[in-house]
């Protein structure tokens, strides 16, 4: 039988222990490498679609629902995953998601079709939903308060680890051996933290634990959180205006309207409201969808800016995003004691202020930008995210009950994927507005001859990613002249998105003003009646 614990000795002593199971910094050990597969895959996919596509035979739609397929999976699964966590115990989630994600990797490596492809990797997703709120679960069940800001920095270290290697590890792996070793990697990495799991973590449960399962509940968020994030990946290309857009985005507004009423009305609801009561648990919350906003919605662009407008190659990209990825794996450890000394309001409105004059200074990049100013930006939006991310997660986790713990780390997990949806989709629009309404100056301004409304629709949406449009068999003089303008307008359009985002992040520094440590107390009263 698995060992297991209550609430009564769900904090356990730092000191020596006999035998390697629940021992706390082992059990971080454990879970990180689950995480670090996921966290991997976050970005070394990205690198690996356009050779899947050229062996594959696929088109454009097929790739991004590559990428789609998993994200809906992941953002819709992330609650319910983290409340089947309280139900049936994190040690026991965790290992499922971790032997499902690194088989359905192993499945997605032998696959033949495009398909094939989308199928595993929506069961990926799902997998993937079950292990990272399991994981914070059980570091919220093993560490005790004042070493679990501690645990938590370690941990977003190594995710800040993970995300930059990604891109580098892929690069390597797609160039040198083929696409499908970007999903065998997943194999050995997830075997291992099977193996360390099964022999070092402890099931720790509450007394309170739920007995029973909201399904009502669980159908109408997952139905709600779909037709948000479909709404938000396809405001792009169908446009914000859009029925399409317009009628997804009101289904979800109905479908959360009703999750709530439920919510309201079930004896042993799926998310119970009376978490929110806690102002800085919401106040968390918020902080994690508007950080999230400006980050992802903001990188989404760094890398077409590289890639596209540098010329350089996603190996080359990801090297140079390193000072991004290095401040963060250096400074979480280093905010993870900060937050555990001060509590975590300073280095949480620290953090988002550095973020957002990290934004504002992005605004100055320019075509011709060296490798030095722009590393200095992009180090200091590291060091600013840091203790975002591992003080807004502590006030989310410590905030909750230990019976709600892993709810509580699907709604940290849940938010962030809102929140990078939500600044991907936002700064696209804002980004793509700008380019549509100063390409035409541009280009008229360049000396360039008039384009039909077609092509000029066409090369809009080409310099909205920094590709200049520039025809087959073009004269150099030409093509240097339109490139010129491509370049400068994707420039001025990226700009604007990170103005709006360094606002964001202003914002989400007043935010953090509301947040303070948290009371990590089974008994705080939750309950909604």
């Amino acid at each position: 039988m698995t060992p297991q614990t209550t609430v009564a000795d769900a904090a356990p002593d730092l000191g020596p222990r006999n035998g390697l199971r629940g021992h706390p910094w082992l059990t971080l050990v454990s879970v990180a490498i689950g995480v670090m597969m996921v966290a991997l895959d976050g970005t070394i996919v990205a690198i690996a679609n356009p050779a899947i596509q050229k062996d594959l035979g696929a088109s454009l739609a097929d790739v991004q629902w590559i990428t789609n397929a998993y994200l809906l999976a992941l953002a819709v699964a992330l609650i319910t995953a983290g409340k089947l966590g309280d139900r049936f115990g994190h040690r026991l989630i965790f290992l499922i998601g971790t032997t499902g994600f690194a088989l359905s990797s192993g499945l997605i490596a032998l696959s033949g079709s495009v398909s094939m492809v989308v199928g595993f990797r929506v069961l990926q997703g799902l997998c993937g939903a079950l292990l990272m709120p399991a994981a914070l679960g059980l570091l919220r069940a093993t560490f005790p308060p004042e070493k679990l800001n501690m645990a938590i920095g370690l941990w977003g270290m190594v995710i800040g680890a993970s995300t930059a290697g990604g891109p580098i590890i892929g690069g390597v792996l797609v160039e040198h051996v083929n696409w499908q070793s970007v999903f065998f990697i997943n194999v050995p990495v997830g075997a291992l933290a099977l193996a360390l799991g099964l022999v070092i973590l402890k099931d720790h449960r509450s007394e309170h634990a739920p007995k029973s399962f909201d399904v009502p509940g669980i159908l109408l968020l997952s139905a709600a959180m779909f037709c948000l994030i479909w709404a938000l990946i396809k405001a792009p290309a169908w446009s914000w205006g859009d029925a399409r857009t317009l009628g997804f985005l009101a289904a979800a507004l109905v479908g959360f309207v009703l999750f709530v009423l439920w919510q309201l009305r079930t004896r042993d609801p799926l998310l119970p409201l009376g978490l929110f009561r806690s102002v800085p648990l919401s106040a968390g919350t918020a902080l994690m969808v508007l950080m999230a906003f400006a980050f992802m919605g903001g990188v989404f662009f760094v890398t077409f800016y590289l890639q596209n407008v540098h010329g350089m190659t996603p190996v080359n990209s990801g090297l140079h995003l390193l000072p991004l990825t290095g401040m963060m794996i250096v400074t979480s450890p280093a905010a993870g004691a900060l937050i555990a000394r001060y509590g975590p309001r300073p280095p949480l409105v620290i953090g988002m202020v550095c973020t957002a004059v990290a934004c504002f200074g992005m605004t100055t990049l320019s075509v011709g930008t060296g490798t030095v100013p722009m590393s200095l930006w992009f180090a200091l939006l590291g060091a600013g995210l840091a203790p975002v991310m591992v003080g807004a997660t502590d006030v989310i986790v410590g905030n909750a009950p230990l019976r709600d713990a892993g709810v509580a780390s699907g709604l940290q997990q849940a938010a962030m994927q809102v929140g990078g949806s939500l600044g991907t989709a936002v700064l696209g629009a804002v980004v793509a507005a700008r380019v549509d309404h100063q390409l035409p100056v541009r280009w008229a301004d360049a000396g360039l001859p008039a384009l039909p409304a077609d092509q000029l629709s066409r090369a809009s949406a080409a310099v909205q990613l920094g590709v200049a449009p520039v025809p087959p068999g073009t004269r150099p003089e030409a093509a240097a002249k339109i490139s010129g303008v491509a370049h400068e307008t994707f420039v001025s359009g990226m700009h604007l998105g990170f103005a709006v985002a360094g606002c964001v992040a202003a914002v989400a520094a007043l935010v953090a003003l509301l947040t303070k440590r948290g009371v990590n107390a089974e008994g705080l009263n939750v309950g909604v009646g």
